[in-house]
């Protein structure tokens, strides 16, 4: 019980300005949060979901309007030593937490051809479905600022194309639902921060084949590990590059992209460029 006192506590003591003002940036400045919702805030067990849950607590029970919430977990067949510190965990940080099974690690284990993808969509999909048959309107998910940050890249270097991942969408298969990430602006080392200040012990990866799938390179470096380094070397040059890299796709300027889509409409420069009329050369940058 000391424990869970201190830990929450801290969020709006110690951690405020790094952690819960950004939460809170985040929700305002996105609107993810409105006066009625029912928010499944989505546990995998890790530090990132663990410190989402306790965020929205400390909202629901401070904030300007009133919304309901309910703390899900999803085992997509953990070893049982891995459920169990998830229930543990969520014991000592008394979050109220909603258990079900599936067998997707099951499933995906069968799968040789994007296996991650697989499970990534598959979880997403029960996620959804649990969470209408609770009530709820949307489903809140712990993804963070580097989170962000290393998508943008990995699309750009991996994925040939300009893209982010969104602070909110609209889901397409459960009509009515969204997606939320309320911790859209709250840094990673802000999180470990908070975890070692209170000793807190979360599961790191639980996934019976991250090794295999995700030691693409043959070296046991996955892609997003790869980005986390490439962005830490950039920084010690550029200490603003993070902060950059996520501006940039706020900033887009189509008048200077060769061709982009929207809403599954592809588009391109030619199209608009008799009627242009104006020259728009990107200005260089110095070396």
């Amino acid at each position: 019980m000391k424990q869970y006192n201190a830990a929450e506590h801290s969020i709006i003591t110690k951690y405020k300005k790094t952690l819960f003002h950004q939460f809170i940036g985040a929700v305002k400045d996105y609107q993810l949060i409105s006066r009625g919702d029912k928010i499944a805030v989505c546990i995998s067990g890790g530090k990132d979901s663990m410190l989402l849950a306790k965020l929205m607590q400390e909202l629901s029970r401070h904030g300007e309007y009133p919304f309901a919430m309910e703390f899900i977990v999803m085992d997509p067949g953990y070893a049982p030593a891995n459920r169990q510190k998830i229930i543990d965990n969520a014991r000592i940080l008394e979050i109220p937490i909603h258990i079900f099974d599936t067998d997707i690690f099951g499933t995906v284990v069968k799968i040789e051809k994007n296996p991650c993808y697989l499970c990534a969509r598959m979880r997403r999909g029960y996620l959804y479905q649990k969470a209408q048959e609770l009530g709820c309107n949307k489903i809140a998910l712990g993804h963070h600022f580097d989170d962000v940050i290393e998508t943008i890249l990995m699309g750009m270097l991996y994925g040939a194309q300009v893209q982010t991942m969104m602070p909110r969408i609209k889901s397409t298969n459960f009509p009515g639902m969204e997606l939320i990430r309320p911790m859209y602006y709250v840094r990673e080392k802000d999180i470990i921060s908070w975890k070692n200040y209170h000793h807190l012990d979360f599961l790191q990866c639980a996934c019976r084949f991250t090794e295999q799938n995700a030691a693409m390179d043959g070296t046991g470096t996955s892609k997003r590990q790869e980005i986390k380094e490439l962005i830490r070397q950039l920084k010690k040059t550029n200490p603003q590059v993070d902060i950059n890299i996520f501006r940039s796709v706020e900033r887009v300027n189509l008048s200077t992209i060769i061709g982009y889509y929207y809403e599954n409409e592809e588009h391109h420069f030619l199209e608009r460029f008799e009627d242009s009329g104006k020259e728009q050369e990107v200005e260089e940058l110095s070396p």
